[in-house]
């Protein structure tokens, strides 16, 4: 091969690295506007997914809370607890800071706050026990009154239920015939907060 021969396939293998090379970054940049484009489409499905189940969250815990509120009164009066009202999903907002109740009971003379769960934990419960510890700054209005506090849930897990009512709060499960019912025995004492 003499010098004009390798000067011409070097000059080919230069061409031919070179666009070897524009091919690649070509095809880089194609992927990285491909993965731009997939991660905006992603970013946008995850949205869609959190709001749908937003929606399904805020839907369930109403179903819960209705199908507590739907033999809560008889319940309570049963008890000797004689509340006329039920109020679903009471807020107060005092000094930037709010407070939602789900259930409240009431009657003349007393007050129970009901917190309603899917799933009943020994977490939630401590957490509305501060909650209530609270309760009086965001509802002063009911300062008169007894003020009692309960939780009810689907599911009771771990001892949840005999936790609540060891801290004096009323523990209701809904049955799966929808109906509710109380874990507290006979001889459980309420204790109020107010």
């Amino acid at each position: 091969m003499n010098l004009a021969e390798h000067e011409i396939i070097s000059n080919e293998i230069r061409a031919l690295l070179k666009d070897t090379n524009e091919r690649i970054n070509e095809m880089a940049a194609e992927r990285m506007r491909s993965n731009a484009a997939w991660e905006k489409r992603s970013k946008a499905i995850d949205k869609k997914i959190d709001k749908v189940a937003g929606l399904f969250d805020t839907q369930w815990g109403k179903l819960m809370e209705s199908l507590v509120e739907g033999g809560v009164l008889k319940l309570f009066q049963g008890r000797g607890v004689r509340v006329t009202e039920v109020q679903r999903r009471v807020e107060s907002n005092r000094n930037g800071h709010s407070m939602e109740v789900d259930l409240l009971l009431a009657n003349q003379s007393d007050i129970v706050v009901i917190e309603v769960k899917t799933t009943l934990k020994v977490k939630h419960v401590r957490n509305f026990l501060k909650r209530m510890d609270e309760f009086l700054t965001f509802f002063p209005r009911y300062k008169e009154k007894n003020i009692y506090g309960g939780v009810a849930a689907l599911r009771i897990e771990q001892d949840s239920g005999r936790y609540a009512a060891k801290q004096g709060l009323f523990a209701l499960q809904v049955g799966g015939d929808g109906l509710v019912k109380f874990l507290n025995d006979e001889a459980f004492e309420a204790h109020n907060f107010g």
